[in-house]
């Protein structure tokens, strides 16, 4: 199964050295092996935007490249303004970005990968599925 891997995970991954040894980034690692990972722009987007130095960031861009975005379709944007009106009527915030990542999870049944913790709150009240470290 195909997992969508959140902004947060991939930014574990890339960006900081240190953690080399933390659980998602070898859960990542793994799921990048078998060719299970799923990139969408947005998520792409906000890796990309938090990178200060031109070298850095074509490196960035150049290692990202290797995962094709999968579409996004006018229905999820809308889902997406579903998920986010339902949550908020419950007094749960979130981003744009993160119920975007909902409703094309939902559409492709497909778990999403992430340590937000925002996300626990979506999949109690949304129908999502997520992606634990295994």
């Amino acid at each position: 199964m195909k997992v969508l891997v959140d902004t947060c995970i991939w930014s574990l991954s890339l960006r900081r050295r240190e953690v080399a040894d933390d659980p998602c980034v070898r859960e990542l690692a793994k799921l990048v092996k078998e060719y299970r990972v799923q990139m969408v722009g947005p998520v792409r987007q906000e890796i990309l935007s938090g990178v200060r130095h031109q070298v850095q960031f074509e490196e960035l861009q150049a290692v990202l490249g290797a995962f094709p975005d999968l579409p996004i379709a006018a229905g999820d944007y809308e889902r997406a303004a579903g998920f986010f009106s339902t949550c908020r009527r419950q007094g749960i915030q979130g981003s744009n970005t993160d119920f975007l990542l909902c409703a094309i999870g939902e559409r492709h049944d497909m778990p999403i990968f992430t340590t937000d913790d925002d996300f626990k709150l979506f999949a109690d009240r949304l129908p999502v599925a997520l992606h634990s470290v295994e």
